[in-house]
């Protein structure tokens, strides 16, 4: 299992990805989620994946392939009609993504369903297009995609329900980017307190709109002084709020007896 969380505020994209692949209780290893696309000077565009590994793998390879085959032509073979690099809206790289991963699943699905596995796979992109407004897309395994909103500047994928309170509570469009890492990686935090599944390396990419490019991107290992120090402090904050609420009618403070 893993957990990804992409946001699209006024000021940009910030995407945020665990690194845990847990392929039974007895194989837990670590793998990248968090992929950048350059194509071109005028485009750049970061894929979270979750799901089946070799699915997401296979994805990003037919992805990576492609680009070279447009760039680097071979007069034997038709070059492919879609490419992150020749498309001219967000919109239709989500969809591209979205027929690469339906491709990959009906390819490979028969056998993995044979043996009770499943092959699906979800993924959020974000980026821009120069000249056009930044965005984030979730790609379900079906092939097809929403869009974040002003309504809803943030998307999930993987173990997503342990992460998303925080995400409501704090999370809105006019949210500064740095404002925007530190909720991604309490979100983590949080998930990772209560589901196995999700572990670090977490690895957070800023990326300002305008910028074609990130702006900061770090990888945070489990033994990060950082992330203790976030964690520690969201859970200190926590029960510190816990034992500030308010006193039922009934209660009287202590010393307050006679």
């Amino acid at each position: 299992m893993t957990y990804c969380v992409g946001l699209c505020l006024d000021q940009g994209l910030v995407m945020a990805s665990d690194s845990r692949t847990n392929a039974g209780v007895d194989y837990i290893s670590s793998y990248s989620k968090l992929h950048l696309f350059q194509p071109a000077p005028d485009r750049m565009f970061i894929l979270l994946a979750a799901g089946n590994l070799a699915t997401t793998q296979e994805v990003l390879n037919r992805i990576r392939r492609d680009l070279d085959q447009a760039s680097h032509p071979n007069p034997t073979q038709s070059p492919p009609a879609v490419t992150l690099a020749s498309v001219d809206y967000l919109f239709e790289a989500a969809n591209y993504v979205g027929q690469v991963n339906l491709a990959v699943q009906n390819e490979h699905g028969p056998a993995l369903r044979a043996v009770g596995a499943s092959v699906e796979a979800s993924f959020i992109l974000g980026g821009q297009i120069a000249g056009q407004p930044h965005g984030l897309f979730l790609i379900y395994p079906q092939g097809n995609t929403i869009a974040a909103t002003p309504e809803t500047p943030y998307l999930q994928i993987g173990e997503s329900k342990y992460g998303k309170p925080i995400l409501d509570h704090i999370v809105h469009p006019g949210l500064a980017l740095n404002d925007g890492a530190r909720v991604c990686l309490v979100s983590l935090v949080g998930t990772v307190r209560s589901n196995l599944s999700v572990g670090p390396p977490f690895e957070v990419a800023i990326c300002p709109s305008g910028a074609l490019a990130p702006l900061q991107r770090l990888r945070l290992a489990e033994s990060s002084p950082e992330l203790d120090a976030m964690a520690r402090t969201w859970n200190d904050s926590l029960r510190h709020a816990f034992f500030a609420l308010p006193h039922f009618p009934w209660e009287q403070p202590e010393g307050s007896h006679g």
